[in-house]
């Protein structure tokens, strides 16, 4: 079984250290997710490799929590985390470009994911997959364009 993955790419008018702090401060996942309503650190926490954090999802169909951890973090460069212990990685590469960034969302499903949702969800698991696959290469784009929205219009410094 191969990972399903996704990826997808904006450039942004800001540098790269101001959006790597923008996007590694995970309680402000809500302002630009069109699933993930709210994530906060676990007590003490912040953007480092290690830390936990929970984050809340809503679709029209039902609420759910995750636990995700920090597994890269390094400013101005990449920002990722694992959902589940490793079912879902997430990713923010960041890249200069001009005057500013290009910032890269990727979304990659694991095998041990895509396994876990198989015992999980039994014979629904195939369509549960997909609508994950579904959500991730509709929302990616969303995202991306909800952060320079956010970004530029914070005049976060150049």
């Amino acid at each position: 079984m191969a990972a399903l993955e996704f990826s997808h790419s904006i450039d942004v008018s800001v540098d790269p250290e101001s959006l790597y702090t923008l996007v590694s401060d995970v309680t402000r996942t809500g302002e630009w997710s069109p699933v993930c309503r709210a994530c906060w650190w676990d007590e003490g926490d912040g953007p480092r490799v290690g830390a936990f954090f929970t984050g809340r999802n809503e679709t029209p169909a039902r609420t759910w929590e995750t636990r995700s951890q920090v597994v890269a973090a390094e400013p101005g460069r990449l920002f990722a985390w694992e959902v589940n212990g490793g079912w879902v990685r997430w990713e923010f590469s960041l890249e200069p470009v001009g005057g500013g960034t290009r910032l890269t969302e990727s979304w990659t499903f694991t095998p041990e994911g895509q396994n876990g949702f198989r015992e999980r969800f039994g014979d629904d698991a195939d369509n549960q997959i997909a609508e994950r696959t579904d959500a991730a290469h509709r929302g990616i784009p969303e995202t991306l364009a909800a952060i320079k929205k956010i970004a530029e219009g914070d005049q976060l410094p150049v």
